[in-house]
């Protein structure tokens, strides 16, 4: 329109009562204890905090690996081992978001602890080494993450 000026945001347009403070988000791996993993300001600047939102990352990760134990025998009911591999999918693919959305803060010990809780979670509930048999069965109740 004739006589509009192009109007520029100004810094008060970001910086106004509604906003307390701007943190920087890591656009790449950095170390340090100063991260907002999965909530705002969480776990903030307390060490002890940093350490259990590891603590819960591990965790998540450690869980997300579970599914691939096999809960049901070969010649149990077909419904009700559907509606439970279902819902075992609902909660990896949830674990795994969860993982996901915490690896998005860029810290490099999120990723780190998430790394090692989908290999310990696998290697205690995926790999065969505590299996007793070595028939090549079916290994777990729900289908591959893969496409």
């Amino acid at each position: 329109m004739a006589g509009m000026e192009e109007m520029a945001p100004s810094p008060q347009m970001f910086n106004g009562p509604m906003m307390r403070h701007r943190m920087m988000m890591h656009m790449a791996f950095y170390w340090g204890t100063e991260a907002e993993v999965l909530f705002s300001d969480w776990p903030g600047r307390d060490k002890r905090m940093y350490a259990v939102s590891l603590v819960l990352v591990f965790v998540l990760a450690f869980l997300a690996e579970l599914t691939h134990c096999r809960f049901f025998k070969p010649h149990s009911n077909h419904v009700v081992a559907r509606f439970f591999q279902t819902f075992l999918h609902c909660i990896r693919v949830g674990l795994n978001y969860l993982v996901m959305l915490a690896l998005m803060s860029f810290n490099a010990g999120v990723y780190l602890v998430a790394v090692a809780g989908h290999t310990l979670g696998f290697f205690l509930f995926g790999s065969r080494v505590f299996m007793k048999s070595s028939c090549p069965a079916k290994t777990s109740d729900i289908p591959p993450m893969s496409c």
